[in-house]
């Protein structure tokens, strides 16, 4: 579940970090300010083309987690209350709130959105790797080729 320390990308009013290996491809960030989320710009993250409270709210829309922000004057994001629960079909379980996640070996970590693996594949349980999504993908295209597995 512990990965690298995620990539920081600062503003004048916020700091964005990405952690790569969560992101889903959800896309939120790029429909909600492509302004500041532009895959095809270097970097691709640039929190100062817009207002640190609308960069931060499109952050809160990142469903696994992969994009977090600290805000200069010291606000943070606050969880839902309830927990909310979104199960996507042939995806992964989308939890949203006040959250303790640990898995195998690790220890207890705090968490406001994460995507959990729904199909016990993933090599990142209990976060989603996007395996089930993979593996429907490439069956698809082999039943486009004609092969079966």
């Amino acid at each position: 579940m512990a990965d690298p320390t995620p990539k920081p990308y600062r503003g004048s009013g916020i700091t964005v970090t990405f952690e790569s290996s969560r992101c889903l491809h959800f896309a939120e960030c790029l429909r909600g300010l492509p302004e500041v989320f532009d895959v095809k710009a270097r970097p691709w993250i640039r929190p100062d083309n817009a207002d640190p409270a609308a960069v931060a709210d499109v952050v809160e829309r990142c469903p696994s987690g992969a994009l977090r922000y600290a805000l200069r004057d010291g606000a943070v994001e606050t969880p839902p209350e309830p927990t909310l629960v979104t199960v996507l079909e042939h995806g992964p379980i989308l939890l949203h709130g006040d959250l303790a996640l640990t898995g195998p070996g690790e220890t207890l970590q705090r968490e406001t959105r994460v995507a959990i693996c729904a199909c016990g594949r993933s090599a990142r349980r209990p976060l989603c790797d996007n395996t089930c999504r993979n593996d429907r993908a490439m069956a698809a295209l082999l039943a486009r080729r004609g092969v079966s597995e």
